[in-house]
């Protein structure tokens, strides 16, 4: 651990000893990088163990579950999902095999195709949302001091909107 100019301890698990990133910012990078590696390894791990799925799996059924009678074209899926259409086709196989979602034709125009999430799907998937609303609440909200939560949703807010918009510059 070391210490930046403004006083705030400063955190790496990866840093070689002794080594200091150079200036606030990039120990902000730095240990938001792997602070958030961390917690997705956490919250997929307890996932697997306690509803058999991973943190992929449990996005995509959220995404089903709440879209307009549990369907989504594939293309929309992917990209909500930030994944290739190629690596949504296999997730979606995956649980389709499990009986968590149908595979079918597009109820609007037949030429594209959508995922719909089962009853099945729907029932595992509440169990998992328990498990991960606790674990979401334990390891990441429990540990906000008044007024970070405020101040995560302004930055990643405004982070979001500027990647969705596209490139910088």
């Amino acid at each position: 651990m070391t210490s930046s100019s403004v006083g705030t301890e400063a955190w790496s698990r990866t840093a070689a000893p002794g080594h200091t990133e150079a200036g606030l910012p990039r120990q902000a990078w730095r240990a938001y990088f792997e602070a958030t590696a961390l917690l997705q390894d956490r919250l997929d791990r307890t996932l697997k163990d306690g509803a058999d799925l991973h943190l992929a799996d449990y996005n995509l059924l959220l995404l089903l579950s709440e879209a307009p009678e549990g369907r989504m074209r594939m293309g929309e899926l992917a990209r909500l999902m930030v994944f290739s259409p190629s690596r949504v086709t296999y997730q979606v196989k995956t649980l389709e095999q499990r009986g968590l979602v149908e595979r079918c034709a597009s109820a609007t125009d037949r030429r594209g195709a959508e995922a719909v999430i089962t009853d099945d799907g729907r029932h595992l998937f509440r169990k998992a949302a328990a498990l991960h609303s606790r674990q979401v609440q334990d390891l990441f909200l429990d540990r906000l001091e008044d007024g970070e939560a405020e101040t995560v949703l302004r930055v990643f807010s405004r982070l979001g909107r500027g990647l969705e918009a596209g490139p910088a510059g």
